[in-house]
């Protein structure tokens, strides 16, 4: 399906070294924003306390967010548990005791929330969440060396190098700019980490095929003017796809509260910085590493004469 047909193929590949210039700059800085200021870890990795607290009535998060915020518990998250009803508060470990911790929050919250109970007080240790960022690192690592396997067995290993080196520039942009501005970075947000590389994957594989469909379809043409046509002619579809991608993940954005926040951010940027990087940077670069027409040709082989 396509809602509009491009019939001049757009010369993407004239400004491949402009784009790559600037993806250069900004993995560059997306890096030093990681050396310098480095991903704000929350309670899932760097180990805290869990309260679960009842209400009588349905309560809302953002309600006894602010009431923690307002005193010493600057850095709580509060979300809703199985019910309206029922609320995890999730805070850095402190020098008090857990016990002492619960207590206060509880205390609190009963000020302005008569009926308030304490259900459970749970504490996440530090070699808890540092076995989980070394795991995240690892998955990380593991789709990686996949999504490179797939490629050269699917493809051609130049297609594997410039969709390794997309994948990483989506993925490290993403995470320096979690590092810039600070954002909480959580389990939700891993999640949201490793489906951009999923979704960025996708977006390049289907650039790709075309690509290859084309050197074996058009006669003349040089490398770039090929690669320019394939991707015009897949600009319909990835339009219509991050569009529609987006008003979901923007709905969360904006309409989820901060349970969703860091994992729709996560997608938000993966989206614009992996649709980028599938036609601007992975393309050119299969370019420039010598891409011929000769290397997606079927080859041909030697049958042994008949007697």
């Amino acid at each position: 399906m396509e809602f509009f047909r491009i019939t001049r193929d757009l010369p993407f590949m004239r400004y491949a070294r402009s784009t790559v210039f600037i993806s250069t700059i900004l993995f560059v800085a997306a890096v030093g924003a990681l050396v310098t200021r480095g991903l704000n870890f929350n309670v899932d990795f760097t180990g805290g306390t869990v309260i679960e607290v009842q209400f009588p009535q349905a309560t809302k998060p953002s309600a006894i967010r602010q009431l923690l915020k307002t005193h010493q518990y600057r850095h709580a998250r509060v979300e809703n548990y199985g019910t309206a009803s029922k609320v995890l508060i999730h805070l850095p470990t402190t020098s008090l005791p857990n016990k002492a911790l619960a207590v206060g929050v509880l205390r609190l919250i009963t000020a302005s929330h008569p009926g308030a109970s304490l259900r459970s007080v749970e504490f996440v240790g530090p070699e808890v969440g540092s076995e989980l960022a070394d795991q995240g690192a690892l998955a990380l690592l593991f789709v990686a060396i996949g999504i490179t396997l797939y490629l050269t067995l699917r493809f051609e290993w130049r297609f594997a190098v410039g969709a390794i080196i997309a994948t990483i520039h989506d993925v490290v942009i993403v995470l320096g700019v979690f590092a810039l501005f600070h954002v909480s970075f959580s389990l939700t947000v891993l999640a949201a980490v490793l489906a951009v590389l999923g979704y960025s994957v996708n977006d390049t594989v289907v650039v790709f095929d075309r690509i290859r469909e084309n050197f074996r379809r058009m006669r003349t043409g040089t490398t770039a003017e090929i690669i320019d046509s394939a991707i015009t002619r897949t600009l319909s579809r990835t339009i219509m796809t991050h569009i529609l991608t987006q008003i979901m993940v923007l709905a969360m954005l904006f309409l989820g509260g901060p349970v969703l926040f860091g994992f729709a951010l996560a997608m938000t940027l993966g989206i614009v910085v992996g649709t980028y990087g599938s036609v601007l940077v992975a393309s050119p670069i299969v370019m420039w590493l010598g891409l011929r027409r000769e290397d997606l040709l079927p080859r041909k082989t030697a049958t042994a004469d008949r007697p």
